[in-house]
């Protein structure tokens, strides 16, 4: 197995200063553990973390809309691990749709079971105050890529719907069909290559609707 140039996907995560909630708190690990012995002058330390899962790059999955879908525990590992290819459309302005024929120009290069990552190139804006600028997709488009048979989505900027509404009917429609969402993601310029083989690895906690997540796309990677 002969592993390729490995590109970081995910944005750094800082507490206290993320649009959702993310806290650390630093505890000597005797103080919660007594049984745990700790030599007085040792840096022996247990963190202790309370955040929204939606913080920074995270993934989402069925039981975010639906009350009897996946949760993060339960979502195939396999669909988060494959090949991926990038859709650029980084011409579109912020508020623009991003229709089914915007879309049906990639048609021969999105396969059966690929992981379809949506570049904009406003991954630049995140924490700041233009964090949710952003096109958006049409529900033909969204119809467009469930049809393919996509095995997940993903977007370098907050989403994929349009604003201002109190229900996102693109997020229910991928959901509907068992295909997560990864809001945020970062670096897609950074890839060489319209195609790569991607990581997603969510930690499997019961009951959770969504997950920060290290994203990691492996250029060339080959068999031999």
């Amino acid at each position: 197995m002969k592993i390729g140039r490995i590109v970081d996907l995910s944005h750094k995560l800082y507490p206290g200063e993320e649009e959702y909630k993310l806290e650390v708190s630093y505890h000597f690990v005797d103080e919660l553990y007594p049984q745990y012995k700790r030599r007085p002058n040792d840096w022996y330390i247990l963190s202790e973390v309370s955040f929204i899962p939606h913080i920074g790059t995270h993934i989402e999955v069925p039981y975010h809309y639906l009350k009897e879908g996946k949760d993060i525990s339960a979502f195939p590992i396999e669909k988060l691990i494959g090949e991926a290819v990038v859709l650029d459309f980084t011409h579109k302005k912020v508020g623009e749709a991003i229709d089914k024929e915007d879309i049906e120009v990639y048609q021969n290069e999105i396969k059966k079971g690929d992981i379809v990552l949506i570049k904009t190139g406003l991954s630049k804006f995140y924490r700041t105050p233009k964090a949710h600028d952003r096109p958006y997709l049409t529900p033909g488009a969204v119809s467009w890529l469930i049809q393919k048979k996509i095995n997940c989505l993903g977007v370098d900027c907050s989403g994929i719907d349009p604003k201002g509404f109190d229900y996102q009917i693109n997020h229910e429609a991928l959901f509907k069909n068992d295909i997560p969402l990864i809001e945020y993601l970062n670096n897609l310029d950074q890839l060489r290559e319209k195609r790569t083989f991607l990581v997603v690895l969510p930690v499997p906690i019961k009951g959770l609707e969504a997950f920060p997540v290290r994203v990691i796309a492996i250029e060339g990677l080959t068999s031999r």
